[in-house]
């Protein structure tokens, strides 16, 4: 046991030397571009902000603007938040005797003092900006090194595996699937490594013929370069790549744009479905990763150059958006949950029961924090 844990600190004190640079670089940027839409939107509504914030706790350094917003970086640097006017704390939660105090011209900069359609404007730029950062990275990265292209053709068919199945034959070239065009293996690859368990309508060229087959890829642990572990669906094709059959197509900025779009649709309905595995128990919690787990691939994206880590960022940052809007207070979702039981009611929730709201919500994350990172640790220790 004592050789466990002494094993388990050597290998995250080597390793988080090397991930941290990487780390805090992704997650200063997703995060500024969370905060920014925030900060934007709030200027947009007339509300005073008064606080800026990279980081939480002590100011390292920092500046006022003209506006007399406080601009700074804090000294814990994972996250970051943006405090307004009659806000009490970060979290924006509100004191009702503050509140009540105001002066009319105070009431005007206010933001608990705005109509719910402005708050809740304001709440969900953070995680929309987040979607926007995510499709413009991917949209820059199409236009810099083009859209690679390889024919989904099967040259190869695993015995007994799903493709066997499902009636697959060598020489099959996969044009649709689920009604979605297949236009490389590399787009098969990806939709199928998403939907193990999950029967997947494929249009595939045969002969000259299109021929349609029902395949449900299987579920199986595979490790990626760094020899991470992953479970993924597996249809149980082979692919050769022929002399000068791989091309990479430039491609203009409205398909650009139109690729980035696509890819943050694709993490969004892939999250959502690791989710669905996991309510009906066919997915792995053990893949839920926290900091350290982030970190790691960080440092990972980083050893294997800066394309992967802009690839990293933009998929982090369409993540930690979604994982905003999910419905608990703490979150800018759970903000966007009272402000539509505000709607109902025509009235705000008290102050008591927002202020339960929010312990409820801290709990459930800090819950969610310490099992992630428990998760980390087994799997940084194991490596």
């Amino acid at each position: 046991m004592i050789d466990f844990f002494v094993h388990s600190f050597n290998t995250l004190s080597h390793g988080l030397l090397g991930y941290a640079v990487p780390f805090l670089f992704v997650l200063t940027i997703v995060v500024f571009f969370h905060e920014l839409g925030h900060f934007l939107v709030a200027r947009w509504a007339g509300v005073r902000v008064l606080t800026f914030s990279l980081g939480f706790g002590p100011e390292l350094v920092g500046f006022n603007d003209r506006h007399g917003t406080r601009w700074k970086i804090s000294a814990i640097p994972l996250g970051g938040y943006v405090k307004f006017f009659g806000d009490e704390s970060e979290a924006s939660t509100p004191s009702a005797q503050t509140l009540a105090a105001m002066t009319t011209e105070e009431r005007a900069g206010s933001f608990h003092h705005k109509k719910v359609g402005p708050r809740a404007a304001i709440v969900a730029a953070g995680p929309i900006a987040n979607f926007i950062l995510g499709a413009l990275i991917f949209a820059g990265m199409a236009l810099y090194y083009g859209k690679p292209s390889t024919i989904a053709r099967v040259d190869g068919v695993v015995a007994d595996g799903a493709a066997a199945a499902a009636g697959f034959k060598i020489g099959d070239v996969v044009v649709q699937i689920d009604g979605k065009p297949i236009e490389s293996f590399a787009d098969m690859q990806r939709i199928v490594a998403m939907n193990a368990g999950s029967a997947l309508a494929f249009q595939v060229k045969r002969d000259g013929a299109i021929v349609s087959l029902t395949a449900t890829p299987a579920l199986l642990e595979r490790k990626d370069p760094f020899g991470n572990s992953h479970r993924l669906g597996v249809l149980g094709v082979e692919h050769k790549s022929q002399a000068g059959e791989a091309s990479t197509a430039p491609v203009g900025v409205g398909e650009a744009l139109k690729i980035g779009v696509e890819q943050v649709w694709f993490i969004i309905t892939s999250t959502f479905k690791f989710l669905g595995s996991l309510f009906v128990g066919n997915g792995n919690p053990n893949e839920v990763s926290g900091v350290l787990g982030i970190a790691k691939m960080s440092g990972q994206a980083a050893s294997a150059g800066f394309q992967f880590v802009i690839n990293l960022c933009a998929v982090l940052s369409v993540s930690i958006g979604l994982l905003n809007l999910f419905p608990i207070p703490l979150l800018d979702g759970g903000h966007l949950m009272f402000y539509a039981a505000e709607v109902v009611r025509g009235r705000p929730l008290s102050e008591r029961t927002q202020e339960m709201g929010f312990r409820i919500g801290l709990g459930l994350v800090l819950m969610l924090m310490v099992f992630a990172t428990y998760n980390d640790i087994l799997r940084m220790a194991a490596s």
